[in-house]
């Protein structure tokens, strides 16, 4: 599952906006324009509007998503971006919404010539924009104001999928066989040579192998066959091929021999890092990582290479269409979470001051040493349907209790202090500090001195010296407190003696 959590633009939505999306990406120089398709399929788009790259219809930035009508309902499939930016997208009715500039009235306009933009349709592959280079393979170098087909062995192939550098193209044929055009001098084209290319020409060192992935960075490239191998070639300043150097490939290099094999590869054109997932699940990024040049592939903490570039890549794109979870999918995590208190499927009951509380034994046993060691067959309350529990609150008991199928506490200061006492009983020593947190939180002049005491009879010594600090900076209230009076005189004693080491009675 794609958290869109991790690109920062997306922290400007509500938790009912981000619940929403389906699809989403992150674009632009500096990450801040994004656009996503809701589970309604509505589409939204906020962000900066660099070059009115919304298509809102204005040149106005916004916080607040804007819907976007023309597309809404359209279903899309697939979305490219450039450095205009500009973006790009098609629907799943095969019909391409061209958007190379978007502008007023949304038309498919250029009014400056940024990048190039390849489109494959129906196996067909069309290419408009900058063509300095011919990287439109047209065989010219004529600027592409609308889309034209590339041209020579293109044309009697079936193009199943395109890929943009800065100044390159490939092309990837049903065949398995890579195709590239346009600027050459960093090797980027695989050809063996710095030369530029005006028309399609075909990499011929991958002859004996299938390729069937193909992704552009700014001027490298990537191709990843049907047996898990990987390649990679081009330019290599920030070590963006992963072949533990700096240099500059112009053939393809098998890259990541020793790692298992390869399933996913991921580079973007606006960036000069690059990504791979293995069948075992592990992905690895290298290249341009927060500034820093990683020659070899480096294994990350991530589940999918789109949050290498959420969290790695500069700028933080995304480097495809995001897809999200739908909501209907449950983790094992959010089944236990429903299943807390459910008189449907718990097998045992506790009773606490007359009430019950429904949970799952195996649960208990699972996540708590003092249940696990309760529910031995030795132990009376093994057999028992219905346990009673008189040395807590009913409050603290159930916090406890869902705390063991949630990981989380939702209580009082007041009532955190009993579970504190019971974390300390059953030996729960991340619970503590989860009640020690929500202590802190719930300080006041009132109960300081309160909360002092019961730290100290807890053994909790974080939460002991949180709370004298706080007595210490708050003392002349503190001590005109009920609580502070009340307090048994060894502790009251410790307490002054404590304070005035630390100069709190001096004048």
């Amino acid at each position: 599952m794609v958290d869109v959590g991790k690109w920062p633009i997306f922290t400007l939505l509500s938790p009912q906006e981000t619940a929403s999306i389906r699809k989403a990406c992150v674009f632009g120089s500096s990450a801040n324009e994004a656009i996503y398709v809701t589970d309604k399929d509505e589409v939204f788009v906020f962000g900066l509007n660099y070059s009115n790259c919304l298509g809102t219809g204005d040149n106005q930035s916004t916080l607040v998503p804007k819907r976007l009508e023309a597309l809404c309902g359209k279903k899309i499939k697939s979305l490219s971006y450039g450095s205009g930016p500009h973006v790009l997208l098609s629907t799943e009715e095969r019909r391409a919404q061209m958007q190379e500039q978007w502008k007023l009235q949304g038309l498919p306009v250029l009014s400056e010539l940024v990048l190039h933009v390849l489109v494959c349709l129906d196996g067909v592959v069309y290419a408009w924009g900058h063509n300095g280079y011919s990287q439109l393979g047209n065989g010219t170098t004529n600027q592409g104001i609308a889309p034209v087909q590339v041209c020579t062995n293109l044309l009697i192939k079936q193009v199943v999928e395109v890929a943009c550098g800065s100044h390159h193209s490939m092309a990837l044929a049903a065949d398995g066989e890579v195709y590239g055009w346009g600027y050459n001098g960093n090797g980027q084209l695989g050809l063996g040579n710095n030369g530029n290319q005006l028309t399609p020409v075909r990499v011929a060192a991958l002859h004996n192998v299938c390729v069937n992935q193909i992704v552009c960075g700014y001027a490298h490239t990537l191709a990843l066959t049907d047996e898990g191998l990987l390649y990679a070639w081009g330019a290599n300043t920030y070590g963006q091929l992963g072949n533990g150097n700096k240099n500059n490939l112009l053939s393809p290099a098998h890259i990541m021999v020793e790692k298992e094999r390869v399933v996913e590869i991921a580079a973007c054109h606006s960036t000069h890092t690059s990504a791979a997932k293995t069948q075992g699940g592990h992905v690895y990024m290298w290249g341009q990582c927060r500034g820093q040049s990683v020659t070899l592939p480096h294994l990350t903490h991530f589940s999918c290479t789109d949050d290498v570039f959420a969290c790695f890549a500069t700028p933080a794109v995304s480097w495809h269409l995001l897809s999200v979870e739908h909501e209907d999918f449950s983790t094992v995590a959010d089944s236990l979470k429903k299943e807390f208190d459910s008189p449907e499927t718990a097998d045992l009951k506790f009773r606490i001051d007359g009430k019950y509380i429904h949970v799952h034994k195996a649960v208990l046993k699972i996540r708590c040493e003092h249940f696990r060691s309760m529910f031995q067959s030795y132990w009376n309350e093994d057999m028992k349907e219905v346990i009673e529990i008189d040395q807590f609150s009913y409050p603290v008991y159930r916090a406890f209790l869902q705390y063991l199928y949630t990981d989380t506490v939702d209580l009082p200061p007041e009532d955190a202090i009993g579970l504190l006492d019971l974390a300390t009983s059953y030996c729960e020593n991340r619970l503590k500090r989860l009640c020690q947190h929500i202590i802190k939180r719930g300080i006041t002049v009132e109960n300081a001195f309160s909360l002092f005491s019961a730290a100290v009879r807890y053994d909790a010594e974080d939460l002991e010296e949180f709370c004298f600090k706080f007595c210490i900076n708050h003392l002349t209230e503190v001590t005109q407190t009920a609580a502070f009076w009340q307090m048994d005189g060894p502790l009251l004693k410790e307490f002054i003696a404590k304070a005035s080491k630390c100069g709190a009675f001096k004048n």
